[in-house]
């Protein structure tokens, strides 16, 4: 075994496509590593689903369960929710349907989780070279500081899946992607309770996968005019893309080239 043997584990998990993927590490350690972050997402999904009548959060909205009597993980993601809605001011909002409703940030969350405690200790000068979980194409993922590794991580065209637009390399951070291409108009701005139909891709790198998921639904949700309260997000950088495959990026809290024009289909670039 060397340090650039690479190892992938997938799982089928809160509705998605789940990957572990670790580079310097052996057989056992990254089989081992992949089992616990897919047991992570799996208590996530129990907990969190909105679509089992069984989860917390479904008793909770029917009162059945007592919040102080729910899974732990209960509390921890209520105060990131929180954090969250107050970051963003009010692009996101987990109580937004009149009952909890975290959906929009428990994904990011439950992943960053797993991926910071299991995959981030095997990373290290002479451990593994790199490692990551991928889940439903955002990602947390690390490199060791005594590796060149880098992670390129492509940006698709939003009106066309099989095309990349950009790709952004990384070696230690995370990166999220929302839009309304694939299940059309579902993100909605809780500002206004309309659906948010003028940015249709929107990409966010962050330190953490909960802060980037969540900005990307935000920077959707903020639509067109609503770029400058995305630029708040001074611990971000990222690219949003419109219906005419205008692109606008930014960069730690300042806009970068307002006039980028990508060829995506059917806009007209």
């Amino acid at each position: 075994m060397t340090r650039r043997a690479r190892h992938v584990d997938t799982c089928e998990v809160m509705g998605t496509v789940a990957s572990v993927h670790v580079i310097g590490a052996d057989r056992a350690t990254a089989a081992a590593a992949a089992r616990d972050c897919f047991a992570v997402l799996r208590r996530a999904d129990r907990v969190f689903s909105t679509y089992d009548d069984g989860s917390d959060v479904r008793r909770i909205a029917r009162t059945e369960l007592d919040p102080a009597d729910a899974d732990p993980w209960v509390a921890d993601v209520r105060a990131a929710c929180l954090t969250m809605a107050d970051e963003t001011g009010g692009l996101f909002d987990a109580w937004r349907h009149g009952w909890f409703d975290p959906t929009g940030l428990v994904k990011g969350w439950a992943a960053e989780r797993a991926a910071r405690q299991i995959l981030g200790p095997l990373v290290r000068p002479g451990g593994a070279v790199a490692a990551a979980l991928d889940v439903g194409g955002d990602m947390q993922v690390f490199s060791a500081d005594d590796a060149e590794h880098t992670w390129n991580v492509g940006i698709v065209d939003p009106s066309d899946r099989r095309r990349v637009i950009a790709t952004v390399p990384i070696r230690n951070g995370a990166i999220a992607t929302s839009g309304s291409a694939e299940r059309g108009a579902h993100i909605i701005d809780p500002r206004t309770g309309s659906p948010a139909t003028g940015i249709v891709s929107a990409t966010v790198l962050a330190d953490g996968l909960t802060r980037a998921d969540v900005w990307a639904t935000a920077a959707v949700a903020a639509g067109i005019d609503g770029f400058a309260g995305v630029l708040t997000a001074r611990e971000t950088s990222g690219m949003t893309v419109d219906r005419a495959g205008h692109v606008r990026r930014w960069i730690t809290g300042t806009e970068a080239g307002i006039e980028v024009c990508v060829e995506t289909a059917g806009s007209g670039c």
